[in-house]
């Protein structure tokens, strides 16, 4: 009895001694208080924002290509491998953007809470400079997050095409969680309503201008010097109104496909004037880049780049870095890769010949017996082929099943599962090998004018016919004329294969499908571009084997879509959390 007494208060002496282990003491942290913000001191409160930026989606590539009939990996533990092997499910969805994109519209809406509370300069009439782009540029941001979660998750349930939740304002202790599912409309026009207001607020780029007369009068009576401080080139990458008029047409083009645009008012006038918006502050057709096609490899253009400039390819992008990490992940093993995403043949059949028309068509000249021979020259810049070359010493590479090196298919598991590899993005003068490593410049778009192009093509032909225009001064048939002439495709007979496109709808539609499957292969795109179309998912994944230099294509990997999943899943654990919330048809 003794015994336990003293054991008891023995006990009672630590817990009480010890109040640290059931209570936490109070952190170091800056709290969201003005009076604590330091004099002058705004990099606390614009820091939430660029909690922001720091998650936007495409600060990295997912190659989400390899759950596509485009790709596959050879990294047996890829997550978009064993999701269209049939293990998507909406507790195991490696595109869940829930959490990542309302934890970011967290910090955004804080940052909205704050910016009149900040002093963002001495002088006042900057710091409202400052205050006014800082809330541009966080309404363009909530939109673009909106954007993401919308492409995510959106989808039916019953006869309804829903969206998310909206939240414009701060969640805090107090808050109701619980909340339904807007209808996708609803998201549609806060899309909308948030670009507005950052187009309301921001300068169309961040550079400095030449004299106060350029001032837009937006801004007020202010200086040269005081609207350089806030709005010139010192903030390149930041969310800028060009980015927020592209943003609104990559929403618009989403809203009039297919899969939603019975659940909304947007139609694709809407999505081809909006582009058209975009295009026409290029300069129109004439603005497309001429060497657009390999803005990822034209070094003397990467290199000259300055903080936050862009090539003229490039609407947006992230930082550049100084790496190799695309290049090991990609090159063949006999490079020192690990040559995880393999094109399929079934892509390498979309390519055209170099006469533009199809390799089916019986006019184009197709031998299959020598199948790389006459084709689009976009093959051979996105696609390492059997015989092909790459890396810094242009090295022959072998795919061919009885090659002799690491490099044959299904040799080794980083060879080849397709008898392709991926050329496309990388470096070729990147090494791998260890003793004479070295990196390259490196940087991922974010939007991509060839991508704005591609929407006007899509939305206009749509709205108005192949060479209808609706009120702009180019049609799809000319934005398709040029993007295939800048790839040399048509060059040397007048591309017979669009001019016959031009006067058929749906005949145009399949061949700007195509293009865009092309353009923006490996980008990220054809896994959302073949739901919001509702076309197949089911497409079996092919390559080549190749023996005695005869060409045999064979099945690779199943694609184990069910119907419903043109949509994705709502996580399941906010299913389970929150009742007001409801499942899209199909996922459990």
């Amino acid at each position: 009895m003794n015994r336990s007494i003293i054991m008891l208060l023995a006990a009672i002496f630590i817990l009480t001694s010890c109040k640290d282990l059931l209570e936490p003491a109070i952190e170091n942290n800056r709290e969201l208080d003005p009076n604590a913000y330091l004099p002058n001191d705004a990099r606390f409160p614009y820091g939430i924002l660029l909690n922001g930026y720091n998650r936007i989606p495409t600060n990295s590539w997912s190659f989400n290509d390899v759950a596509t009939d485009d790709a596959v990996s050879n990294d047996q533990a890829n997550a978009f491998l064993k999701m269209a092997n049939g293990q998507w499910t909406a507790a195991n969805n490696p595109l869940n953007q829930w959490t990542n994109a309302y934890a970011a519209i967290q910090y955004i809406n804080i940052t909205l809470g704050e910016i009149s509370k900040v002093k963002w300069a001495a002088d006042e009439k900057v710091s409202d400079l400052f205050a006014m782009r800082i809330t541009g540029e966080a309404y363009g941001l909530r939109a673009l997050f909106m954007y993401h979660l919308l492409q995510t998750h959106a989808g039916t349930s019953g006869a309804a095409i829903l969206g998310v939740p909206i939240n414009t304002e701060v969640q805090g202790v107090g808050t109701d969680f619980n909340k339904p599912r807007a209808t996708f409309d609803e998201c549609v026009k806060q899309i909308y309503s948030d670009l507005d207001e950052a187009e309301e607020m921001l300068p169309l780029d961040y550079e400095n201008i030449p004299d106060a007369s350029q001032i837009p009068a937006k801004y007020g009576a202010v200086t040269k010097e005081q609207y350089d401080r806030a709005m010139g080139n010192n903030f390149r990458g930041l969310f800028s109104a060009r980015i927020a008029k592209a943003l609104r047409a990559k929403t618009a083009l989403l809203a009039a496909s297919p899969a939603f645009s019975e659940g909304n008012t947007t139609t694709w006038a809407d999505a081809a004037n909006y582009a058209a918006e975009v295009i026409n502050l290029k300069g129109g057709i004439s603005g497309l880049a001429s060497n657009g096609l390999t803005w990822y490899a034209n070094v003397s253009e990467i290199a000259g780049l300055a903080d936050g400039a862009n090539p003229p390819e490039i609407l947006w992008r992230n930082n550049y870095g100084e790496n190799r990490d695309l290049e090991q992940a990609n090159f063949p093993p006999s490079l020192f890769g690990n040559g995880r995403v393999n094109p399929t043949q079934n892509l390498v059949d979309a390519f055209p010949m170099a006469n533009g028309y199809p390799i089916s068509d019986p006019a184009a000249g197709y031998d299959p017996a020598d199948p790389y021979a006459g084709r689009d020259p976009r093959l051979k810049h996105f696609i390492l082929l059997n015989g092909g070359t790459a890396g810094p010493n242009n090295t022959v590479i072998t795919t061919a099943a009885d090659g002799n090196t690491n490099d044959a298919l299904n040799r080794v598991e980083t060879s080849t599962r397709t008898g392709y590899y991926l050329r496309k993005l990388l470096r070729q003068d990147v090494n791998l090998n260890p003793n004479s490593a070295n990196n390259q410049r490196h940087y991922r778009p974010h939007i991509r004018y060839t991508e704005i192009f591609l929407i006007y093509a899509e939305a206009a032909n749509e709205a108005w016919g192949p060479t209808g225009t609706g009120g702009n001064s180019f049609s799809a048939y000319d934005v398709i004329k040029a993007i295939r002439a800048r790839a040399g495709v048509g060059a040397t007979n007048g591309d017979p294969y669009l001019e016959t496109a031009s006067g058929n709808k749906e005949q145009m539609r399949e061949l700007i499908r195509n293009e865009r499957r092309l353009e923006l292969c490996f980008e990220g795109f054809r896994f959302w571009d073949l739901r919001r179309w509702k076309v197949s998912l089911t497409e079996t994944a092919k390559g080549v084997s190749i023996q005695n230099n005869v060409h045999s294509v064979i099945n690779v990997e199943e694609r184990r879509f069910q119907p419903f999943m043109i949509y994705g899943p709502i996580p399941y654990g906010e299913i389970l959390k929150f009742g007001s919330l409801v499942q899209n048809q199909g996922w459990q």
